[in-house]
């Protein structure tokens, strides 16, 4: 089997080499429009050998790991190429506009919108390894739309990979990712903003930041090149997430100014009810 893989970044230089060590017989084709990352993936063992859009047609599955926006125009050119028995999935983190994008596609059905929760801040094939996905949840969106072969081998496949899958409609994905994803970036893009603006003298900050401040900060080393689409792509919801969050801190703002502590106190309190949600997501 042929598995290409559009994107040597983590996250698909990492279902590479889970990939490898999952299935038999197989061969990792990489494509990137960064050549260092492509040597370096040949170098890590992550690619077997460096394939071409033009080679596509050869391809039995195809792992579409790059920006949601070059996923818009790649993706149909994909499903024109590839053979009848290939499969794509992409590991994005919108689906409503890539799926409303290829509704129509005569092989719509050999395409599996999906996204891994799965990931760090670090990015490139240096940041690759094995077991990033063990025991973290894979949505799977419109799954009705797929296939259901290729369904059926995908769903194997990634279990086998120590993945759990959820299932959701591509408009719900996109909603509630915007709350528990979107939101954490836009936090920690501006925390780290607001603290550059306010200290001048950086010793202060590498000296004084706790690993709280570090922890929180920690998506601000993100990609923008990455998540600049993401909230393109879902900017209806994002928005509605900023309304809500701002609200709550206007809120925080209000309570602290009027001295009213105890009231503060209890928004915490009612807040600390995530650490045992969080502790059950942990155990699964």
């Amino acid at each position: 089997m042929k598995i290409y893989v559009i994107g040597i970044g983590l996250i698909g230089g990492s279902m590479g080499l889970d990939l490898k060590k999952t299935l038999n017989d197989i061969e990792i084709i990489g494509i990137d429009t960064n050549k260092i990352h492509l040597d370096d993936a040949l170098s890590l063992g992550i690619i077997d050998r460096i394939g071409s859009l033009e080679s596509i047609t050869e391809a039995d599955r195809v792992i579409l790991s790059i920006p949601v926006k070059e996923s818009m125009h790649l993706l149909p050119e994909l499903l024109d190429k590839i053979h009848a028995d290939a499969l794509i999935w992409d590991v994005g983190s919108t689906k409503e506009q890539l799926c409303k994008l290829i509704s129509s596609h005569p092989k719509r059905d050999q395409f599996l919108a999906a996204h891994p929760i799965a990931g760090t801040e670090f990015s490139g094939p240096q940041a690759a390894h094995k077991g990033l996905f063990q025991s973290k949840p894979q949505i799977l969106c419109e799954c009705n739309k797929t296939r259901p072969d290729l369904l059926l081998w995908a769903k194997q496949t990634f279990r086998q990979m120590g993945m759990y899958l959820r299932f959701m409609e591509a408009e719900e994905h996109d909603k509630h990712m915007a709350y528990v994803s979107h939101l954490s970036h836009i936090s920690s893009f501006m925390l780290g903003k607001t603290v550059l603006e306010k200290e001048e003298n950086e010793n202060n900050i590498f000296d004084l930041a706790g690993s709280g401040f570090e922890s929180t900060v920690r998506l601000a080393k993100s990609s923008p090149a990455m998540w600049t689409p993401i909230f393109e792509q879902n900017k209806e919801n994002v928005i509605e997430t900023l309304e809500a969050y701002i609200k709550n801190l206007e809120n925080f703002k209000s309570l602290l100014a009027n001295d009213d502590y105890e009231a503060l106190f209890q928004e915490m309190k009612n807040t600390n009810q995530l650490t045992s949600i969080l502790n059950g997501i942990s155990k699964k």
